[in-house]
């Protein structure tokens, strides 16, 4: 598995957290993926990270007023695509995100594997949607990841069902 290259540049990174975490790879690999034409490819694991850092002062300048824009659809989508995948690997099921957002950024997010729902979790303000720092997307990517594997682990056989 790949580690992350180039992630120790930059004022959003938390020196201390070890950002080489499954889910940033994941993230990482996942990005990479959607890049067809190789634009990309000269981009360090940070650069393509960069997109998710959003500081407080740039939430407070985002206007809540409108659609939420395609970038922030975009790395929504790839967050939670990533937690799926991350669940997958982890577990060996399938565990797909069902994402609706309303034209006003609130919606929710479901993660079913079999007949079990292992993971709810509601949207509001996807105009503002990032992290602080790579530390905290990190740990927000996991904590549902293990949240939804401890659910899992509740209830196997309704999961394997």
């Amino acid at each position: 598995m790949a580690t992350l290259t180039g992630i120790t540049d930059g004022p959003a990174v938390d020196q201390e957290w070890n950002l080489a975490t499954p889910f940033l790879e994941c993230l990482v690999r996942l990005i990479r993926a959607q890049d067809t034409h190789g634009t990309w490819e000269g981009k360090s694991d940070a650069d393509l990270l960069a997109d998710f850092i959003v500081t407080k002062e740039q939430r407070r300048e985002i206007p809540i007023i409108g659609d939420p824009d395609p970038d922030v659809l975009w790395r929504l989508q790839n967050f939670y695509s990533c937690v799926g995948l991350v669940i997958e690997e982890r577990t060996g099921l399938l565990a797909s995100p069902i994402m609706t957002i309303s034209h006003e950024g609130f919606g929710r997010v479901l993660f079913s594997t079999g007949r079990l729902v292992v993971l709810s979790r509601t949207l509001r303000d996807a105009h503002r949607f990032g992290f602080e720092t790579l530390g905290k997307l990190s740990e927000s990517g996991t904590k549902m990841v293990e949240d939804a594997i401890a659910v899992i682990e509740t209830y196997p056989d309704v999961a394997r069902a």
